[in-house]
């Protein structure tokens, strides 16, 4: 896959919500020896993501999915050691400028990294000093947005679970990035939906369980 734009190009590895084991294999072999980048778009066992990032020795930045274990920067066990937690945050790497949303639709009174759709919305605000600050430096809010949910109506589906949060397609508005990968809800070959959808300005892709992606700057 390949996504043109001109000038940098960065070839990223994102995964989200299934571990693929044949992947430790391609990434011992040098089939990955072009990678720069990791992003994780959530419900992925730590010692996973941990793997990839010591085979690959490249950064990782990830979001974490309604499955994960409420961050803790003081528990090896809520954290992936080495990787960067994007959740309500953004970094620059290399030209792109990169920010995460992590966690998903409220389902469960209990649940972990679930949000109600208005909280969803009172998160995303949050973000919004950081975007402008990036707009008024670099001439743009952002370039890459990582989730775990999907957008409303976007690759989402109607149970309660998978519904996506209406706070991103706000976001997306907002911040105009050029690319937003997600997990959340698995596409399946043969599935009538589609992985990849244009919204505006930026190119939505479900990663699920793992793509490999060229950005352009």
């Amino acid at each position: 896959m390949v996504l043109r734009h001109n000038t940098l190009t960065v070839k990223i590895l994102t995964v989200s919500d299934e571990v693929v084991d044949r992947l430790y294999n391609l990434c011992s072999s040098g089939h990955f020896r072009e990678i720069e980048l990791i992003l994780g778009c959530g419900d992925l066992p730590y010692p996973y993501l941990e793997n990839l990032l010591t085979l690959l020795n490249v950064p990782l930045f990830y979001v974490p999915g309604n499955h994960d274990p409420t961050y803790n920067p003081e528990n090896t066990l809520a954290r992936v050691e080495g990787g960067s937690n994007l959740d309500l945050k953004m970094v620059r790497f290399k030209k792109f400028l990169i920010g995460g949303f992590g966690g998903s639709i409220r389902y469960r009174p209990d649940g972990t990294n679930q949000h109600s759709q208005t909280d969803a919305y009172l998160r995303a605000f949050r973000m919004v000093p950081r975007l402008m600050l990036n707009r008024m430096r670099y001439g743009r809010a952002l370039d890459i947005l990582i989730t775990h949910s999907p957008p409303f109506g976007i690759h989402d589906d109607d149970t309660q679970a998978h519904q996506g949060l209406k706070a991103l397609n706000w976001l997306l508005r907002v911040a105009k990035p050029r690319y937003h990968f997600h997990g959340h809800t698995h596409f399946q070959r043969g599935n009538l939906s589609p992985s990849e959808s244009t919204h505006g300005l930026t190119k939505i892709i479900n990663v699920y369980p793992y793509k490999i992606i060229e950005v352009n700057h």
